[in-house]
C-alpha cells in the first residue's frame, strides 16, 4: 500500500529542493497561458480577415490552442528540471493510459478531422443529427455544437456525428416545399385546383420553373386529398410554407370548400333494441 505520509514528505522536500524551478515553471505556466489565449486569438482575427471558410478557421482555431498550452507544458517541465527525455516517456505512459480510459475521445477527435476533410456541413448550416435540429454555431476538435430553433445550445460529439446520419437543409440553395390538402367529396375538385394554383402561382417568392405542381394524390377516408409542390430559395422555404398554409384556409373559406376533420358516428340503442 502507499505510505501517503512518506510521499507527502518526499514530495515537501522536492519543492524546498527546487524551489526557484517551482515557482519559475508556475510563473511560465500562467504567463504561457495567457499568451497562448493571446495568439490564439490574434490567429482567430488573421484567419478572419483573410479565410472567410470559418468552419477551417474554428477548427484550426482549437489545434492552435492545443498546441500552444502543449509547448508551455513542455516548457515548464523543462524549467522545473525534469529532462526532456523523462518527460517525453511519462508523458507517453500517461498518453497510453489516458487513451485506453479515453478512447471515445480519440473517436471524437477522429470525427472532428473526418468533419473538416469532408464537410458534411459548415458553420452556419442548419442540419438535422442525432435526432436535433438547429444551426451549426461551433466544430471543435471533440465535439460540434449547435442551437435549436428555440434558441437551446446543443453539444454533440463529433464520432457520433460522422456515424450517424445528418441532413442538411442548408446544402443546397434550392429547396422543394411540399404540401397537402383534403377537402371534401363533394367539392369541385377543378375549383379546387383552380384556388391551389392560383395562390401558388402568385406567391412572390415561388420559382416559376420549375412550375408548382398541383395533382390530386389520392381517395382518402373522408376527403380527397392534393398535393402541392413548389420550389424556393433555401432561405424561403418556412415563409413559403407557413403562407401557403393560411392562404388555402382563406381561400376555401371565401368559396365554401369543406376541409373535412375525423368524426365519430355514435348510435344509442335502448333495451328493447330500439335505436334513440
Amino acid at each position: 500500500m502507499f505510505d501517503f505520509e512518506e510521499i507527502l514528505e518526499r514530495f515537501k522536500e522536492f519543492l524546498f529542493a527546487n524551489l526557484p524551478g517551482v515557482i519559475g515553471a508556475i510563473l511560465v505556466l500562467i504567463i504561457g497561458f495567457k499568451v497562448s489565449k493571446w495568439i490564439v486569438k490574434i490567429i482567430d482575427k488573421s484567419m478572419n480577415k483573410y479565410n472567410k471558410d470559418v468552419t477551417l478557421n474554428s477548427f484550426i482555431k482549437a489545434v492552435a490552442g492545443f498546441t500552444l498550452k502543449f509547448i508551455v507544458i513542455i516548457t515548464a517541465a523543462l524549467v522545473l528540471g525534469i529532462p526532456i527525455d523523462t518527460f517525453l516517456v511519462v508523458l507517453g505512459a500517461a498518453g497510453l493510459a489516458i487513451a485506453f480510459a479515453l478512447k471515445d475521445n480519440l473517436s471524437n477527435l477522429a470525427g472532428g478531422v473526418i468533419i473538416l476533410i469532408f464537410r458534411p456541413f459548415n458553420i452556419g448550416d442548419f442540419i438535422e443529427a442525432t435526432g436535433n435540429m438547429g444551426t451549426v454555431k461551433e466544430i471543435q476538435l471533440l465535439y460540434t455544437k449547435i442551437n435549436t430553433p428555440d434558441n437551446k445550445a446543443i453539444v454533440i460529439p463529433n464520432g457520433a456525428l460522422v456515424s450517424g446520419n445528418v441532413t442538411n437543409f442548408s446544402a443546397e440553395e434550392t429547396r422543394r416545399v411540399d404540401l397537402k390538402f383534403g377537402v371534401g367529396y363533394e367539392a369541385d375538385i377543378k375549383k379546387v385546383k383552380e384556388i391551389l394554383n392560383s395562390i401558388a402561382n402568385n406567391h412572390p417568392l415561388v420559382f416559376e420553373d420549375p412550375e408548382p405542381f398541383i395533382k390530386l394524390f389520392e381517395h382518402g377516408d373522408s376527403a380527397i386529398i392534393f398535393t402541392v409542390r413548389v420550389w424556393c430559395q433555401t432561405a424561403d422555404y418556412w415563409t413559403i410554407y407557413y403562407d401557403l398554409q393560411e392562404e388555402v384556409k382563406l381561400k376555401f373559406d371565401e368559396n365554401n370548400i369543406n376541409i373535412p376533420f375525423p368524426q365519430m358516428d355514435v348510435h344509442l340503442f335502448n333495451k328493447n333494441g330500439g335505436q334513440k
